[in-house]
């Protein structure tokens, strides 16, 4: 299994910390290091943007999103915060590829550091812990012997791309 990592590079002095508890959680987990790859973007907004492109690629299990948001003054963090989870999710979305949310919304640089630090507590450790278990189902989802119970060829491959969302039928 190979899991990414994006990370905002804004509040470094969190977000490296939570890529270490992430990378930890993922080192429990069985994933080796060279296994996992960190991929910096400049901040929270960029992350659903390469989070996609990542996935695009379809090298990777999960991709893991890092970052941390301390409000200010102005109602840019709101924006910001809504940007970075709505687009992670569409990311997921789109390219059927697992993706989890360590992106910490906080009101103080402590209230941050409180949720980065070691230990189980951490939110990059949560973040990856959740990544490994959504690539684990996935792969479930997608073996073999489902396809065959679905009615696809025995050994055929699922196509790459989104998966199909199931529609309900209309009601006559």
């Amino acid at each position: 299994m190979r899991i990414a990592i994006v990370l905002s590079q804004y509040h470094g002095f969190i977000t490296e910390r939570l890529e270490a508890g992430a990378r930890a959680v993922l080192h429990e987990s069985g994933v080796p290091d060279e296994s996992v790859e960190t991929f910096p973007v400049p901040g929270a907004y960029e992350l659903a943007q390469a989070a996609q492109r990542v996935a695009e690629t379809g090298q990777w299990a999960a991709v893991v999103c890092l970052g941390c948001l301390i409000r200010g003054e102005t109602p840019h963090f709101e924006y910001i915060a809504s940007a970075a989870s709505d687009g992670i999710m569409r990311a997921a979305q789109a390219t059927g590829v697992p993706m989890a949310f360590g992106v910490l919304t906080t009101n103080t640089a402590d209230e941050a550091m409180a949720r980065a630090g070691d230990g189980p507590s951490n939110k990059g450790r949560e973040a990856a812990s959740a990544a490994v278990s959504m690539a684990r189902l996935y792969a479930r989802l997608d073996a073999p012997e489902r396809h065959a119970a679905a009615g696809a060829a025995p050994g055929a491959p699922r196509p790459p791309g989104p998966r199909p969302i199931p529609t309900a039928s209309p009601r006559t």
